[in-house]
């Protein structure tokens, strides 16, 4: 079976777009060419002197409606198709959540554990260099994504601001608070996820309260959404990692003691499961927040949750989201259960613009109302044109964006 990857499947669901739409051949020949693609050599010195060259990269998708936002991924299956799928679906999920921005995405081709912290200081210094000359607050606003965190972010801004002779806090976001950082960054995207979760329970009839919820991942997305359900009074009834899953324990707090203390979720009593298992788990929502193609066609046919809420990026291939949409599973697609992310880091590049920061209630206040407006948007336009949450995000975050390059004109 050949696995489709993941720029075939934002490029099958744009496509899906501008039929919706009604976009003429002209309209898809620009919604679907990145503005701006760059591929650099990323050479490090590692600790003990030998030189190693990695391939990173940088796509900016479209910067019609704002400057270019995205994260920066360090993983050995970044390359520059993948970059350019997720710079895609960037661009419509900022449209989606109506936020003045375009749509980018980075990364380096590198396992992140493999380097000491030295040597992921000099590499993340390095590819800024690199990239610098495209980057900016008001061209390009890096963001942290798999593999890096704000650790990366600090060293981001430290080189682009030496460069400018002056600290330059807006140009990433998911910095350390004390750098120009945002309260609630940390936990938005897990934070967005969850209120995506309540809002689907909702629709579908099902109680909030005691509603069991399967998630796969426990990083920085599955874990905070792990902890946001749990307060709003969901059961967590399994989460994985990469080696595998663990149901039977009390709650999301024991697994994340266990894992600061032993580095692993193998929590003592818990009964052991793969990554495939939690998937097929009788649970009201599965949320997919490990990475890409998670459910397929072959995974798809034994998922017997509800809804699925998409907590990664493109964790589901159009294969995959047929049996599911046949099987009557609500989709939450990810350009808007995700976006919670995207939606504070804009919160933050405003703060870093006006010199004024707010508190977290302010935040979490500010990222709710903006959250519930699109998800009620998707919910509306799903209705009215009888089609799948996913259809209707991307007919949403597209139509802006085609709307954008239509009022702006083509130049010269």
């Amino acid at each position: 079976m050949t696995k489709e990857s993941a720029l075939d499947t934002a490029r099958a669901q744009l496509r899906r777009a501008v039929e919706q739409l009604h976009l003429t051949e002209n309209d898809w020949q620009t919604l679907s060419t990145p503005r701006r693609v760059l591929e650099v050599a990323v050479p490090l010195r590692r600790d003990n002197g030998k030189i190693e060259v990695y391939n990173g990269f940088r796509v900016q998708y479209s910067t019609t409606r704002g400057p270019a936002k995205g994260g920066i991924r360090y993983h050995p299956s970044v390359d520059m198709d993948e970059t350019i799928a997720l710079a895609m679906l960037m661009t419509w999920k900022c449209a989606l959540t109506n936020l003045p921005y375009g749509g980018a995405k980075g990364g380096i081709n590198v396992d992140s554990n493999s380097l000491s912290e030295s040597e992921n200081e000099r590499l993340t210094r390095r590819y800024t260099s690199e990239i610098l000359p495209i980057i900016g607050p008001e061209r390009d606003i890096p963001a942290p994504d798999v593999g890096t965190d704000e650790r990366n972010m600090a060293w981001i801004m430290d080189t682009y601001s030496v460069q400018a002779g002056y600290a330059v806090p807006g140009v990433v976001t998911g910095k350390p608070i004390v750098l120009g950082g945002s309260l609630g960054r940390a936990s938005a995207t897990g934070d967005g996820v969850a209120i995506s979760t309540r809002e689907a329970l909702r629709i579908k009839g099902i109680p909030i309260a005691g509603a069991t919820v399967a998630i796969q991942g426990f990083g920085k997305v599955g874990y905070w959404a792990a902890i946001a359900v749990e307060k709003m009074g969901m059961k967590v009834v399994a989460v994985s990692d990469v080696t595998g899953g663990i149901t039977g324990f009390e709650n999301v707090s024991q697994v994340w003691d266990h894992f600061r203390k032993e580095g692993n979720i193998n929590v003592p009593g818990c009964d052991h499961l793969s990554n495939d298992e939690l998937l097929h788990l009788e649970v009201d929502v599965l949320i997919p927040a490990a990475l890409s193609d998670a459910i397929t066609s072959h995974s798809a046919n034994d998922i017997k949750a509800k809804i699925v809420v998409e907590g990664a990026n493109a964790p589901t291939t159009p294969e995959g989201d047929a049996i599911l949409n046949d099987k009557g599973i609500l989709v939450v697609p990810d350009i808007l259960a995700n976006s919670g992310g995207v939606v504070v880091s804009y919160f933050e590049w405003v703060q870093d613009k006006q010199k004024f920061f707010w508190d977290l209630l302010e935040v979490k206040e500010n990222l709710s109302t903006i959250m519930m407006k699109a998800i009620k948007e998707v919910e509306e336009v799903s209705n009215r044109e009888k089609v799948t949450w996913r259809e209707s995000a991307h007919i949403i975050g597209v139509g802006r964006v085609a709307q954008a390059h239509k009022l702006r004109g083509l130049y010269p």
